[in-house]
């Protein structure tokens, strides 16, 4: 007997026997194990192809490179994805969420590779974004294709898609614990027994596999060994709220220079433009070359005066003016690099240029208080309290910033101040943006699941596939006789009005004409237009559920006619709309 041939008998007679909750277990255990497996792969196929492009080029000696390899490897990421992948790869997280919410957690198989060849393409040649996000979407792929093949229910098929995001960070950043408060926060799985448990087991197994595979050679790595100090409260909640304004900056400039690279219709012409810009702000800033963790490591290790003299900043001279606006310049520019390798055509996540304005930040605020407010701050503290600030504000996770930071760091020394700072940034943003960079997007246009179960639910619900489009027209200038025609062929009591355009006119309801209707006297007298009426309200195919729902609440009508830019479609029956309701809500809800 083959080997394929055995599994598949293995599988047909004992996996798919036994009870869900036990499958579930066992299969989260394989999507971590695999997502960790991609994410060793990605991250060792980036920095192999970053060696192999930079090995014996300095920054004085290689500028020129630096300045084309960005170019040449968005150009590479462009062509693989239009001709070979032919589907959008890009914004991973996003992708996640609009496939849970509107695809029923169904994600194309493609996605199980194909993000990894991209992401090792941009990065490898210099794209200034980072690999967590193309991960997340490659682990949550790899848990629907799972899902998908054990005929499991959506909730579980959802669940295992939470199972490949947890292993994606947790293998990454060898932090199990932020890897499950990630699933929570940003995917917003809901958190019940019957759903920690399998993250806890796909978290663990990743973290496991990437000691095997990586060992101690993690993205960030830093011990504290010194204590808290108490009378820097203050600066923490300075550094909070200043990571708060930039997350805030950074979100908004991220949305709007990629809608604004959109809109450049010459795919080759934004590949030229964003190229070029973000090749000539290597150029000037030699740390935005890449993801930016070997700028975060050398900041924690103190020796960030190399990160200045790597650059054209330092023929300016050594004055500490030149030096804090080189480091402010690294923090409100990197957001025109990362936009610019993903507006262009590159394939990249927001994840690693959060943690390096936000570490940048942090240094800046300490640098800046210990020399003009007498503080004495290490730099290494407020360089990774920051970058927690900076993703708590950004990605609206400040569970996720505080756990990550302080697993990343070896113990719980950082966790007062991780949990101030990240409060008082996450506070900071909602106050003016109530979604994160990941949400906003899918909020607007209705398309976001929630921990509110009435709203998931009605987001999951595609309300069109509901419309009636069986009833039978008429005209107003019929009489009542072709109407009474019209009602013997119907088994319906609904009868639309439409010109000869398909413009709806009105409605005739079998009650309004149930009293003339055998008059034969009237059948020739007696027209549509004499006793149709208007309706309270009318749907436009493009509104979203919630636009519906309210529709229904506030006219108190039954049956609502649905246009699609002013032409008839069909019909939307509430009665019809709220049984579907009450399936997807059993469905969403059952243990």
């Amino acid at each position: 007997m083959s080997g394929n041939r055995f599994i598949r008998k293995y599988i047909n007679n004992y996996l798919f026997k036994i009870d869900q909750v036990t499958l579930v277990y066992f299969l989260s255990l394989v999507v971590g194990l695999l997502s960790a497996l991609a994410a060793a792969v990605l991250k060792n196929a980036i920095h192999y192809t970053n060696r192999i492009l930079t090995e014996g080029i300095t920054p004085e000696s290689g500028s020129y490179f630096y300045l084309a390899y960005p170019l040449l490897g968005m150009l590479l990421t462009l062509l693989f994805v239009r001709y070979i992948v032919k589907d959008n790869i890009g914004h991973g997280v996003s992708r996640v969420l609009y496939a849970i919410s509107k695809k029923k957690s169904r994600i194309r198989g493609h996605n199980n590779w194909t993000s990894l060849i991209a992401t090792t393409i941009t990065i490898g040649f210099g794209g200034s974004v980072g690999a967590e996000a193309p991960i997340v979407l490659t682990g949550s792929s790899i848990g629907s294709t799972i899902g998908k093949y054990f005929n499991l229910n959506y909730k579980n098929v959802t669940l295992l898609i939470g199972c490949g995001a947890a292993g994606a960070i947790s293998g990454i950043f060898k932090a199990p614990v932020a890897g499950i408060v990630f699933t929570l926060e940003v995917l917003m799985l809901d958190l019940t027994m019957s759903s920690i448990v399998p993250l806890l087991i796909s978290s663990v197994t990743a973290a496991t596999v990437a000691y095997f595979l990586i060992g101690d050679d993690v993205l960030l790595s830093f011990n504290i060994t010194e204590a808290f100090n108490i009378r820097n409260i203050p600066w923490y909640l300075l550094l909070g709220a200043v990571s708060g304004f930039v997350s805030l900056f950074f979100s908004k400039m991220t949305l709007l220079l990629e809608k604004w690279y959109e809109k450049i219709n010459n795919i080759f012409g934004r590949l030229l433009l964003g190229g070029s810009v973000l090749g000539l702000l290597i150029y000037i800033f030699p740390s935005f070359y890449g993801e930016g963790y070997n700028t975060i490591m050398s900041l924690l290790h103190g020796n960030e005066g190399s990160i200045f003299q790597n650059s054209l900043f330092s023929g300016l001279g050594n004055s500490y003016f030149v030096y804090i606006l080189f480091f402010l310049g690294l923090v409100f520019l990197k957001v025109i690099a990362s936009s610019s390798t993903n507006g262009a055509g590159g394939v990249g996540g927001i994840f690693a240029p959060t943690l390096f304005i936000g570490g940048v930040t942090g240094f800046i605020i300490a640098s800046l208080l210990n020399r003009y407010a007498g503080a004495e701050i290490p730099d290494n503290r407020f360089v990774l309290v920051g970058m927690a600030g900076a993703m708590a504000g950004v990605m609206h996770a400040p569970l996720t910033a505080i756990f990550l930071i302080a697993e990343i760091t070896g113990g719980y020394t950082l966790l007062i101040p991780l949990i101030i700072t990240s409060t008082i940034a996450y506070i900071t943003v909602r106050a003016f943006e109530k979604h994160s960079i990941y949400h906003i997007q899918l909020a607007e246009k209705g398309e976001l699941i929630t921990h509110d179960k009435d709203k998931a639910v009605l987001t999951m619900m595609n309300w069109r596939k509901e419309i009636e489009k069986d009833l039978i027209t008429i005209r107003s200038t019929d009489n009542l006789g072709d109407l009474v025609k019209t009602i013997s062929k119907s088994n319906r009591n609904i009868f639309p009005v439409v010109d000869e355009y398909n413009i709806l006119e009105g409605v005739v309801l079998l009650d309004d004409v149930r009293e003339i209707m055998f008059n034969s006297e009237l059948y020739k007298t007696t027209f549509v237009k004499d006793f149709m009426t208007i309706p309270p309200t009318y749907l436009d195919i493009g509104e979203n559920i919630e636009v519906v729902m309210d529709a229904f609440s506030n006219t108190g009508a039954w049956n609502l006619p649905v246009l699609d830019k002013g032409y008839y479609v069909g019909f939307l029956s509430k009665s019809r709309l709220y049984t579907t309701y009450r399936e997807l809500l059993v469905q969403f809800s059952e243990e």
